[in-house]
Formats: C-alpha cells, sequence, structure tokens
C-alpha cells in the first residue's frame, strides 16, 4: 500500500516537473531574437547590434522543480514565445546534472557569468541591458505567475533602460519624446529626493511619518504621469 502511494505521488511529480524542459529547444551556436541559446558572445553581439535588453536563464534544467515550472506555465506559451520574438534575447545558463546537457565550451563561461551576477539560487532571470553587461534587475519564479503576469514584470525592469528609452523616444517622435524624457527625469528626481531625505537619518514620528507619505505620493504622481506614455 505505502509503495503504491509513493509511486502515485512520484507520477504526480512527473507530471508537474517533467524531466525535460518544454519551453522549447535550446541552441549551442549563434542566436536569434526571442529564442533561446547557450551561446552568450553571440546573444550579447545581437543584443548590442538590435538594442535590445536581454534575459539570462540561470538554471537547473534536469532537475529543478521551480525551473521546470516556469518553462512549462511561461515560457512554453505563445504569448510568451510572441512578446520574445521581438523584444528579447533570451539565453540559457544552464547547471543540469547531466552534464551532457551542456556543451564543455560553455562550462567555464556559465560560471563566470554566475559569480559575475552573483546568482545563488535557481532558478534566476537576469536582465540585462543592450550592452550586455549592465544589470537591469533580477525576477524569478513564482506559483501562478503566466505569460501575461511575467511580461508584465520584465517590462517593469526594462522599461527605463537606456535602449528602451531611446527607442520609445524615436516611437514618440516630437515633443512628446522630449516630453516622455521630462517625465522619466521627474521620476528620477523624486526617488533621488526621498534617498536624500533617508540619508538624513529622520526620526520616527508623526511628522516625519507625514513626510516619507507626501514623497512616496509625489513619486507615485511622477510614476503614473510616465505611465501615461
Amino acid at each position: 500500500m505505502k509503495t503504491n502511494t509513493l509511486l502515485t505521488l512520484f507520477a504526480a511529480v512527473l507530471i508537474l516537473f517533467p524531466l525535460s524542459s518544454t519551453a522549447s529547444e535550446v541552441a549551442t551556436s549563434g542566436a536569434e531574437v526571442g529564442k533561446w541559446t547557450m551561446d552568450y558572445e553571440a546573444a550579447a553581439a545581437l543584443a548590442k547590434e538590435k538594442k535590445l535588453p536581454m534575459l539570462l536563464n540561470f538554471t537547473g534544467s534536469d532537475w529543478c522543480g521551480w525551473c521546470k515550472l516556469m518553462d512549462k506555465a511561461v515560457y512554453a506559451e505563445d504569448d510568451w514565445k510572441t512578446y520574445a520574438a521581438d523584444k528579447l534575447v533570451l539565453v540559457t545558463i544552464d547547471f543540469p546534472q547531466d552534464s551532457s546537457i551542456v556543451p564543455k565550451k560553455f562550462l567555464k563561461q556559465n560560471e563566470e557569468l554566475k559569480s559575475k551576477f552573483e546568482v545563488r539560487g535557481y532558478p534566476s532571470y537576469v536582465i540585462l541591458d543592450s550592452d550586455g553587461e549592465t544589470k537591469l534587475g533580477q525576477l524569478g519564479a513564482g506559483q501562478g505567475k503566466t505569460p501575461s503576469s511575467f511580461i508584465e514584470e520584465v517590462e517593469g525592469v526594462t522599461r527605463l533602460s537606456q535602449s528602451s528609452i531611446d527607442a520609445k523616444v524615436a516611437e514618440l517622435g516630437e515633443p512628446k519624446g522630449s516630453e516622455y524624457l521630462k517625465a522619466i527625469k521627474s521620476v528620477e528626481t523624486e526617488k533621488s529626493a526621498l534617498d536624500d531625505w533617508i540619508a538624513t537619518g529622520p526620526a520616527k514620528n508623526e511628522e516625519n511619518n507625514k513626510k516619507f507619505e507626501a514623497f512616496n505620493e509625489s513619486i507615485a504622481a511622477a510614476q503614473k504621469k510616465l505611465a501615461e506614455y
């Protein structure tokens, strides 16, 4: 009876987390926009050429349950593939148990990237600007994430990258482009004002609580204005 129960549980695990990634095939040389590759150097060159951000997927493709969940729930879905097709350069940085999955030429590269971007767990989704160096942010897995919710997270990180700003300004034209840049500057100014105030070490009292709320209201107003573009 106990054996049957264990077999049933194991079968359920396999359904939820199949032994291979369901996201898509991963190239081992070259890079294409919106398609996964292990070739970081080719991907970085492509990102620079196309002025697109990069998403590095630090994963354990054949053993990490959360990695498999995200592969199935987000990356395998058509909505994600359609979004990424002209928006992102995708790189798989894999640390599998089966060493044959990753070509030997990428083993050192993967360890160096893991150290460089201070990745401490899997999956970790590091988003870089189009220079292939500047880290814009880092995202993780989560129960119930969907392509639309994850796309929203990615855009929240990439929206104010230099490449995205340049593209948005070009899209808007003048005078909207200049207004957009002013809106970005306003958000940065409001956030800087809050940081400067916090750096003074204000006492915890009712007056300063109100000041803190006022700073956040100003930031929210600036962000709302920016969102109009």
